[in-house]
């Protein structure tokens, strides 16, 4: 909460109560640092924390191949780049930019799913390489990719519910849309996909009745969508709000049948030095995340609180803290990927190799 007056400061509201385009980017602001923190945290349950021993089936990864050094030398640029985007967001932010603070922010928050991504990947290839390691086998389905596609679902749903009449623009429905229409498809193909490949009667069977289902919450929720496009009211924009929940719902438990164990295939066998090469790059890599997240935190509170609260300092101070804690993930990462250990825990033979 603001400290002292009314809890707005002058630039926050122009005569006649209107909100200024300050507060209007302030607003918007911290709707992305939202959405991009839970993403990032997302994507290193599903890729870091599981420390499941699988490779990383992308489209963006699919040119490493099975190159550990090309994905090392990737990572390494793209910690580059997100240093970069750090200090930028730090100067927009300190011109009072949050309108392009904000698109840093997204910027920033695709680089650092891109790079767990490839981390994970990296560990993975790192570890099937120690002696004795059975490489994974694919299974029906892609857990990672069918999760996010429910996380990005849940999003769009989640816009829906909470975004007021007059913030709903035409360009705002019509991304929700197209993103939601892009992830439900990716869910028909995959389990369509897993149906046919089954061998087991109930799980074919299952595969399309989910799909049937999925399909018809999403076709009801996108004409309501449709129609508070053309004819914007509260009536149009509640119907929205009520056929988002069985959408969420189908797809929920859609990816709950779909992520079942038997259609994942098996994660690799590794042994304790595979292991050991695989925690440390994503030790690595969560080292990096955490300290995005910090800061996306952190420009969250910013953006929440006028210039004239007590508490700015204290946030500004922790922005700065937290971008340093980006730089040194950064540079943990990169070690963990040379070395192939962790630096923090490397053994003494080979202390003086550390660079």
């Amino acid at each position: 909460m603001a400290s002292g007056g009314s809890g707005k400061s002058s630039s926050e509201v122009s005569g006649g109560g209107i909100p200024s385009s300050s507060s209007l980017q302030r607003k918007k602001l911290i709707s992305i640092c939202d959405h991009c923190k839970i993403k990032m945290q997302l994507v290193a349950d599903l890729l870091l924390l599981s420390s499941e021993t699988r490779p990383v089936n992308t489209e963006s990864l699919s040119v490493f191949g099975e190159s550990f050094e090309k994905c090392r030398d990737t990572i390494i640029a793209r910690t580059k780049g997100l240093s970069i985007l750090t200090h930028d967001v730090q100067s927009q932010l300190n011109m009072g930019r949050f309108g392009e603070v904000g698109e840093s922010l997204m910027e920033m928050g695709e680089l650092v799913v891109s790079l767990t991504e490839c981390s994970a990947h990296a560990a993975y290839l790192a570890a099937v390489e120690t002696p004795g390691a059975q490489p994974a086998m694919p299974g029906l389905v892609d857990r990672y990719k069918v999760t996010r596609c429910r996380h990005e679902v849940e999003h769009g749903c989640g816009v829906l519910k909470t975004t007021p009449l007059a913030d709903m623009s035409p360009q705002l429905l019509l991304e929700v849309s197209q993103n939601m229409s892009k992830n439900l498809k990716f869910l028909t193909d995959a389990c369509v996909l897993a149906s046919e490949k089954s061998k087991d009667k109930f799980a074919k069977e299952q595969f399309k009745l989910s799909v049937k289902c999925m399909s018809t919450s999403a076709s009801a929720l996108l004409a309501c969508v449709k129609e508070v496009k053309t004819s914007p009211s509260e009536l149009t924009r509640n119907r929205c709000v009520l056929f988002s929940g069985p959408l969420v719902q189908s797809v929920y438990a859609l990816v709950g049948f779909a992520t079942e164990p038997q259609f994942l295939g098996k994660a690799a066998t590794i042994n304790p030095e595979g292991k050991a090469v695989q925690t440390a790059i994503l030790g690595g890599a969560m080292s990096v995340v955490s300290a995005c997240v910090l800061l996306t935190q952190c420009l969250r509170d910013i953006a929440q609180h006028p210039e004239s609260s007590t508490k700015m300092s204290d946030y500004r101070e922790r922005l700065r803290n937290s971008a340093c804690a980006v730089s040194d993930g950064c540079n943990l990462l990169s070690q963990a990927l040379r070395e192939r250990s962790s630096p923090r825990t490397l053994p003494p033979v080979n202390s003086n190799s550390v660079n």
